[in-house]
């Protein structure tokens, strides 16, 4: 890997992260320690991330947790169309759970109202967000706070759900390989992803189609994971036969 797209990277997962280690990220990108501090260096010349003992953070972080903000508020348009469509297949009386993310923010305010719902969630916006609804239960996991996307990640966030089943789960990604593979920035969420989705009889994925073609750090699994995509009319022929020849089931917002 080039150095330019070892920064691109590091960057994706610290925005991801919030944060991250030198010791941590020489290994995961296999170089040494003085390599990843001159990355840091570079990242933080460009003024994107704050150098501290051992590592650095996002430079955004305290602003955005003191005002409870989301990163990733790009292409809104096709987030809450893709988070309208995804509210009609929700009926009062399921038990749901919700991943983190905007789009999954954007169907959380989609069902304010609902009569019977149980939200099983890892966000700790969209907790506040439903909590105060008088017609919806809410569960919140346990585990470490990741502040860009304000939800609980790690094993004991995966751990909550050994004993939970819902009928769908709504689940995000950070992208979609060419070869049909879900990718995501950092590696703390996988754990949990993959507990979300044995909890769940039906995975829903939302996923804008700026997400194809995308290829991040970690990697969940293939498409079969899922059982229906909700993405926008952006989504190519190609990119919609791809799902489909791995038995997903396609609705376009």
């Amino acid at each position: 890997m080039f150095a330019e797209q070892r920064r691109l990277k590091i960057m994706e997962l610290i925005q991801e992260e919030g944060s991250a280690r030198v010791k941590d990220l020489a290994r995961i990108f296999a170089v040494t320690e003085p390599t990843i501090r001159q990355d840091l260096d570079k990242l933080a010349a460009e003024g994107l991330v704050v150098k501290e003992h051992g590592g650095a953070f996002l430079k955004s972080l305290p602003t955005q947790v003191r005002n409870f903000a989301l990163q990733h508020l790009e292409n809104m348009d096709r987030k809450i169309a893709i988070a309208t469509a995804a509210a009609a297949l929700v009926s009062d009386g399921e038990s749901l759970i919700l991943d983190s993310g905007s789009t999954v923010t954007e169907l959380a305010k989609r069902l304010v109202g609902r009569r019977g719902l149980t939200v099983v969630t890892n966000a700790l916006n969209i907790a506040l967000l439903l909590g105060a609804e008088r017609g919806i239960d809410v569960l919140v996991t346990g585990g470490e706070f990741k502040p860009p996307t304000l939800s609980l990640t790690g094993e004991k966030a995966a751990l909550f759900f050994q004993n939970i089943h819902t009928s769908k789960l709504f689940l995000a990604t950070g992208g979609v390989s060419p070869s049909g593979e879900l990718t995501y920035p950092g590696l703390s969420d996988i754990p949990v992803k993959r507990a979300m989705i044995e909890a769940a009889s039906e995975v829903y994925l939302l996923a804008d189609s700026t997400k194809f073609g995308k290829t991040s750090l970690a990697t969940l699994g293939g498409l079969e994971l899922i059982d229906c995509l909700i993405s926008d009319g952006g989504l190519t022929p190609e990119e919609r036969m791809l799902c489909e020849g791995k038995g997903v089931r396609v609705i376009v917002a």
